[in-house]
């Protein structure tokens, strides 16, 4: 499909498919019945391993607030947060994706889709979701993290919580951000408060639980956050 040229008829059905994707995503968005966090990380990550067990363990105090979890549906860190979340008794949503190696879905997703397409796939996540939580991953959790900064420093979504998780992990980035980014004027100081960083799955619960009360206009909320430009 991302050939240069192709013939009318190819690009006809390209468009078709792609929009029969959207339509499968956006109806599969529509049956989550409650919020919904969105929680991204490497797939490399084994049971047992810190990565693993802290989705884990992130992902069942969404699910006992009465949360969905929405992630890849794939292994790692996905298969530990809808882990998490089906024992927490939350609805355990998996957005998986057709990779040539074969990225099988994990048995703990209550609504599954698997898309062909990327950016059809990370459409359903910033959709479904009220808040992010982004655990230690590669390029693929990158993408994902910087896409929904953008999406909400432009303004395209509401801002709503991008919360870091494991803060050794990220921190080399963040100061990469705060002290070549920004002293090069390539993002604005307000854009380092769209962040928050924590190794505690409770700070994450709250951050996002308060930002998504904010939102919908709750509460005034009391809680300080970690922000990511302190120190």
């Amino acid at each position: 499909m991302l050939q240069t040229h192709q013939p009318e008829e190819e690009l006809v059905a390209h468009t078709e498919s792609i929009g029969k994707e959207f339509l499968m995503g956006f109806e599969a968005v529509e049956r989550i019945d409650r919020p919904a966090v969105s929680i991204f990380g490497s797939a490399r990550a084994r049971e047992g391993s810190a990565s693993y067990e802290l989705a884990r363990a992130t992902a069942l105090l969404f699910a006992e607030a009465g949360w969905a979890v929405v992630t890849g549906g794939g292994p790692g860190v996905m298969e530990a947060a809808n882990r998490g979340c089906q024992e927490g008794g939350g609805l355990s949503i998996g957005f998986n994706i057709e990779l040539p190696h074969e990225q099988g879905a994990n048995p703990y997703v209550d609504i599954g889709l698997t898309f062909k397409h990327f950016y059809a796939r990370k459409t359903m996540f910033v959709k479904a979701a009220e808040g992010f939580c982004v655990f230690p991953g590669g390029f693929g959790t990158a993408d994902e993290l910087f896409e929904s900064l953008t999406l909400i420093q432009t303004g395209k979504v509401l801002g709503f919580p991008v919360v870091l998780m494991t803060e050794d992990y990220w921190r080399p980035l963040l100061d990469w951000v705060r002290e070549r980014a920004l002293r090069d004027g390539m993002v604005s100081p307000e854009d380092l408060d769209l962040l928050t960083v924590t190794d505690d799955p409770r700070v994450a619960l709250r951050h996002v639980l308060d930002g998504y009360a904010r939102l919908n206009g709750e509460v005034d909320s009391p809680h300080e956050p970690h922000k990511a430009d302190a120190q």
